[in-house]
């Protein structure tokens, strides 16, 4: 069970009753009027991360849904993972996309993990009975401790376990949930002994502010995701890691009971078509380009032919 918590999501609008258009956007109408048992029951309620590239993903599965005429209630930008949790399980949220590995050691502190078909079928068997995922896509979002170019060449960093190079003091930067995640600072240190001199947070799981502090020297280390543009941009080195402290990151649908077969069909040819290449394009899209999620969105639908 979930200790987080926060208020219960709203659902907006009233939803006609009757037959569902393809690509009809989300119902209008009075935002604080209850809607029908009927209107609720028949709408499919998509959340997000407050992170840019859930988001897209989000947008993708709520317009692919739209296109095969469901109606859908976009509810984005809740809050990390310790926020939204909550909510999937209680039910209050139907498709969430997520990340295999993390949502994995979120649900079981005592995670093996491994490779990515082994984090895929250990996390089916960690989720609620009320909750499954569809297929995980090619596309991932991989965690990954990130340093700048020139303080990698500064101390031979290559792999994580080779920041006990450093001989000064290293500032971890990152959400503030990172300082209890399983990964996070406590776990460099007992893991592999690297002295870590602070933490700072940085409210933008891994965006421009996160880049900027690495970038400026503020913080030494972030937790940056490997399908951000911005390691190649500013010139930041992703560390590899053999030892994966990071379990397999594949971007995957989390679905309640009320996402039937003929909607889990829809998700899982958007999973089929998303590629890790694909990914890191779409989020330049939105960091290089300023395009917002729908457009982003719609095109790329259009483009491999799923709306």
């Amino acid at each position: 069970m979930f200790t987080a918590h926060r208020g219960r999501l709203t659902l907006i609008g009233a939803v006609a009753v009757g037959a569902v258009v393809a690509l009809a956007g989300c119902a209008s109408g009075d935002p604080l009027a209850e809607p029908s048992s009927s209107a609720a029951d028949s709408t499919i309620v998509v959340g997000s991360q407050a992170y840019y590239s859930n988001e897209i993903i989000a947008e993708i599965y709520s317009q692919a849904l739209e296109a095969g005429g469901f109606t859908v209630d976009r509810q984005f930008q809740i809050g990390q993972r310790e926020v939204y949790l909550p909510d999937i399980e209680a039910g209050k949220i139907d498709v969430f996309p997520e990340y295999t590995g993390s949502l994995l050691q979120a649900l079981d502190k005592e995670a093996v993990g491994g490779t990515s078909d082994a984090t895929y079928e250990e996390l089916q068997a960690a989720l609620p009975d009320n909750l499954r995922v569809l297929d995980k896509a090619d596309a991932s979002d991989q965690n990954s401790w990130t340093v700048t170019d020139a303080f990698a060449s500064e101390y031979s960093l290559t792999d994580i376990a080779s920041l006990t190079n450093v001989t000064e003091p290293i500032t971890v930067g990152g959400n503030s949930e990172l300082e209890t995640r399983p990964y996070g600072p406590t776990a460099l240190t007992e893991k592999y002994g690297i002295d870590i001199a602070g933490f700072v947070p940085v409210e933008d799981s891994g965006g421009p502010l996160t880049v900027k502090a690495l970038v400026d020297g503020d913080i030494q280390l972030a937790n940056i995701y490997t399908a951000d543009p911005n390691i190649k941009t500013n010139n930041l080195v992703a560390l590899s890691d053999p030892d994966g402290l990071f379990f397999a990151d594949n971007v995957v649908p989390v679905v309640s009971q009320k996402i039937d077969d003929s909607a889990a069909a829809i998700l899982n040819q958007v999973s089929a078509a998303l590629t890790a290449d694909t990914l890191v394009d779409l989020n330049a899209q939105s960091k290089n380009d300023q395009l917002s999620a729908d457009k982003i969105a719609t095109a790329w639908l259009t483009k491999e032919k799923l709306v």
